[in-house]
């Protein structure tokens, strides 16, 4: 049930009430992430106490979780496009923090997999609605902003994991990691649902009517999602970007601890506190520099992302050839900041490109690709990649596997650019249907 009219405009008006609810979402989203990439400090540990290859721990944090978050993420954001979006995102909190917890009780691949597909389950009832929600609590150009500030849940949820997970798992386990990080995420439920007020939809848009009309038919509305050449474009660079992001931020530690004899504690500590917080100074200043630039040019909501990527891509190469791993650290803060940008800007574009009733779903839809691309086979094709490559390059397979998977910043980048060609028509098209 939605708040009164008068309640939610009165909520709109009071910034520090909106400013309230973009940092309930921001801890939520920091919960998920936390929560999604624990797994990924504790990789080691988990692969020698439960036997496990390469190709099952890519498995088990990539492909398997990535097809139920994305699957389960279309008809959850359908029910978000009519329903209360508060309450679905309080009870997806409340599923995959138990389920995270569920992990620290496995004893085989096959429960650890169940568990972590249970994560990808709630995780699905997250980011569709949570879109919706800022695209009603802010107007059209503050919500790259706003969206970016949205996305810091990202790097600081995984700064968090890693850090969490790597000191707790270096004194008392990596079970006890789990059970730490997922149970406190049932107290944010509770809270959530009591403190955020559902809004009435479309309040931030000028043109927008307060209008009870009927929501368009699912096979419609993903056809005028895919067929927008702007959003296909953005969600294939951020698919591909992705794709790379999930591959390194998995299998980076790994690389450190095996290539570099660096501890399980010591990496979490350099990978969370140096590259993460690049990472968060990234997908601020995305959303920042493209909404302060973009009423000189539109396109920089793409032109920034492909620069992003374009340019990150050496300092990578740089960093996973050297033998020197606090240098390689040290390089590697700066393609952690560039391939962060592309956030803000490409989510916000999403929604201010989509019909006010298909928001979550633009969004479920834009996740969908990235993650069944990024999430589901950038860490499972270089843990493949990684195994395939041991009878050439010995315990250098790794290294050379995250090395292969950077050249798709390349194919990224060109996305990026094409968008950049319709972006300005698209923008214009959508402004003058919503009026």
């Amino acid at each position: 049930m939605q708040t009164a009219p008068g309640a939610v405009q009165s909520a709109l008006d009071n910034p520090r009430y909106r400013t309230y609810v973009l940092t309930m979402l921001v801890i939520v989203y920091v919960f998920n992430f936390l929560d999604r990439q624990i797994v990924t400090i504790l990789a080691e540990p988990i692969k020698v106490d439960l036997g496990l290859s390469d190709t099952q721990i890519g498995l088990m944090t990539g492909l398997a979780f990535a097809v139920f978050y994305t699957v389960l993420g279309i008809p959850l954001a359908r029910l978000a496009d009519r329903a209360n979006r508060v309450s679905i995102i309080s009870a997806a909190l409340v599923v995959w923090s138990g389920m995270t917890a569920l992990c620290g009780m496995a004893q085989n691949f096959g429960q650890m997999l169940a568990a972590r597909i249970g994560v990808g389950v709630g995780e699905a009832g997250c980011s569709p609605p949570a879109h919706s929600l800022i695209a009603d609590y802010f107007p059209p150009e503050k919500r790259a902003s706003a969206l970016s500030i949205y996305a810091l849940g990202i790097p600081i949820g995984s700064i968090l994991g890693l850090l969490a997970g790597g000191w707790i798992a270096e004194f008392y386990g990596w079970r006890m990691a789990f059970y730490l990080v997922g149970l406190p995420g049932i107290l944010l439920a509770v809270l959530v649902k009591l403190t955020i007020r559902e809004p009435i939809r479309g309040m931030s848009d000028p043109t927008a009517a307060s209008g009870d009309y009927q929501q368009p038919p699912l096979g419609s509305t993903i056809r005028l999602l895919v067929r927008n050449r702007t959003m296909l474009h953005l969600a294939m660079g951020g698919a591909l970007t992705s794709f790379v992001g999930y591959g390194l931020g998995q299998w980076m530690p790994a690389f450190f601890i095996r290539t570099h004899g660096l501890g399980v504690a010591e990496t979490a500590t350099y990978f969370g506190l140096v590259l993460g917080v690049a990472s968060a100074a990234g997908t601020f200043l995305g959303g920042a520099i493209a909404d302060r630039l973009a009423g000189w040019d539109k396109r920089i909501y793409a032109w920034l992302p492909a620069a992003g990527v374009l340019v990150a891509f050496p300092f990578f190469v740089v960093a996973l050839m050297l033998n020197q791993p606090y240098v390689a650290i040290a390089i590697m803060i700066t393609p952690q900041l560039l391939n962060s940008l592309w956030l803000g800007p490409a989510f916000g574009t999403i929604q201010n490109l989509a019909p006010m009733r298909m928001r979550a779903l633009a969004s479920a839809v834009l996740l969908f690709i990235l993650n069944i691309i990024g999430l589901g086979f950038g860490p499972f094709l270089v843990g493949v990649t990684s195994d395939l490559l041991v009878g050439v390059a010995g315990d250098e397979s790794l290294r050379y596997a995250i090395l292969i998977s950077t050249c798709t910043y390349f194919w990224a980048g060109a996305h990026f650019l094409v968008a950049g060609r319709s972006i300005l028509g698209d923008l214009a098209a959508a402004k003058a249907a919503a009026g």
